[in-house]
C-alpha cells in the first residue's frame, strides 16, 4: 500500500506525542513493504531531508500561528494526497480530521488517528474549542476507519458519536545499549541524584505544581525539567522564572536522541504531573528503562495500572510532595527494573502496534 500521513509536525526529533507516535510508527511500516509519504510543517523542520528510514518527507507550508497552524497546513496536505494518489490518506490529531469530509469527498480512503480530546488543554480559547470538537466529531462521522490511542477515548467516541473505533496504543521502544554519562556531566547532575519531568512547558502538563512541591522538599537530589514551549507564551515565561529561583532546579529545554535517553537512564524518579494526556508516552519511556514512576490520577494514566502508592491527585501538591518523598524512600532492584521493563515491552511493542494499524488500512481499502 501506499499511504499519505498528515496531522504531525514531522519527524524526526520534533518535540510531541503525536511526533513521537509517527517516528516510530511509519519506519516499521515501511520495512513491512509499503511505502510511506508523510507531510512536515515548514516552521518546525530545520534540515529539510528528502527521507527519514525509507519513510519519505513532504515539506509543506504551515502558518506559525497556533489557530490555524493545523487547518492551513492539512488542506494543503489533501490537495497534496490527491496529486499523490495513495491508497490510504492518515489523518492524526483532532484539529486536522476537521479536514475529514474534504478528503473523502476528493475520493481518498481516510484513517483518522484520535489522540485525545484536546480542547481540554488549557492554551485554547473558546472558538479553539468549539473548532476541536467539530474535527472531532467530523472524524469520527467521516473517517472510513477510525483509530483512538486508549480505552478511555474508545469509550469517548462511542457515546458521543455512537461510531466504534479500533483501539491502537502508543508504543515504546525498550533501550538495550547504555547511553552514557557525558550529557548529565555536563549538565552538572549525577546518575541517581535527580527527579525528573519531560513535558512542554504548557498548564495542563502541570509543571507549576512540581515545582511548587519540590520548593518545598527538604532534599539535595536535584529536579531536571526536559522540555520547551513551541510558542513562548505567559505561562512558560512565569515557569521558567519559578523554576530560576531555586539552584536545585534544572531546565534543559527539548532535548532529542542520546541526551534524553541519558536522562532517562539515570533519574531516581520521573514524574507526570499532567491534568491532561492523550495517551502518556513519556511515562511509557520512562517505564521503559526500569524506573520508578509517579504520576497524576487522570484517566490516561490510571489506564496504564499502577501501584496505588504511584498515583497522586490531580492538582494537590501537598498530595505530590506527600508521594514523591514517599517512593524516593524505595529503591528498586534489578529484578524491580527487569519486571518494569517487561511489562511495557509486552503491553506497548511498535512492531505489534505497526501490524495491527496496518489491519485497520486493509479494512479502509476493503
Amino acid at each position: 500500500m501506499k499511504i499519505f500521513v498528515t496531522g504531525t509536525r514531522g519527524i524526526p526529533d520534533i518535540p510531541g506525542g503525536v511526533e513521537r507516535h509517527c517516528q516510530e510508527l511509519y519506519p516499521r511500516i515501511v520495512s513491512m513493504g509499503h511505502r510511506v509519504v508523510l507531510a512536515t510543517r515548514s516552521p518546525y523542520v530545520k534540515q529539510k531531508r528528502e527521507e527519514y528510514l525509507g519513510v519519505r518527507l513532504a515539506h509543506l507550508y504551515a502558518p506559525r500561528i497556533k489557530s490555524l497552524e493545523a487547518i492551513v497546513h492539512t488542506l494543503l496536505c489533501i490537495i497534496k494526497a490527491r496529486l499523490e494518489s495513495p491508497d490510504i490518506l492518515h489523518i492524526h490529531a483532532i484539529g486536522p480530521s476537521l479536514m475529514t469530509p474534504l478528503a473523502r469527498m476528493m475520493g481518498l480512503k481516510v484513517v483518522v488517528t484520535n489522540h485525545g480530546p484536546d480542547y481540554e488543554r488549557q492554551k485554547w480559547g473558546g472558538l479553539a474549542k468549539k473548532i476541536l470538537k467539530a474535527g472531532e466529531w467530523a472524524g469520527a462521522r467521516w473517517a472510513d476507519e477510525l483509530i483512538v490511542i486508549s480505552e478511555g477515548i474508545k469509550e469517548s467516541v462511542k457515546q458521543k458519536y455512537r461510531r466504534e473505533s479500533w483501539l491502537v496504543p502508543n508504543g515504546v521502544t525498550v533501550q538495550e545499549k547504555e547511553s552514557g554519562v557525558d550529557f548529565l556531566e555536563k549538565m552538572g547532575v549525577k546518575p541517581g541524584r535527580y527527579i525528573l519531568a519531560v513535558a512542554r512547558l504548557v498548564p495542563e502538563k502541570g509543571l507549576h505544581d512540581l515545582l511548587a512541591a519540590f520548593e518545598g522538599m527538604d532534599t539535595d537530589l536535584r529536579l531536571v525539567i526536559a522540555g520547551d514551549a513551541d510558542h513562548e507564551t505567559d505561562y512558560s515565561r512565569r515557569l521558567k522564572s519559578q523554576a530560576a529561583k531555586d539552584k536545585r532546579v534544572v531546565m534543559t529545554g527539548y532535548l532529542t536522541g542520546n541526551p534524553l535517553k541519558q536522562v532517562f537512564a539515570h533519574a531516581r524518579l520521573f514524574v507526570m504531573p499532567s491534568y491532561h494526556e492523550g495517551h502518556p508516552i513519556a511515562l511509557l519511556e520512562a517505564m521503559s528503562f526500569g524506573r520508578l514512576v509517579l504520576v497524576s490520577d487522570i484517566p490516561a494514566n490510571m489506564e496504564i495500572g499502577l501501584a496505588q502508592e504511584q498515583y497522586f491527585e490531580c492538582g494537590n501538591v501537598e498530595d505530590l510532595r506527600r508521594a514523591m518523598v514517599k517512593l524516593l524512600k524505595r529503591d528498586l532492584d534489578q529484578d524491580d527494573r527487569r519486571q518494569i521493563i517487561g511489562f511495557v515491552r509486552e503491553r506497548y511493542d511498535w512492531d505489534k502496534i505497526a501490524a495491527r494499524t496496518l489491519e485497520v488500512y486493509s479494512r479502509a481499502v476493503a
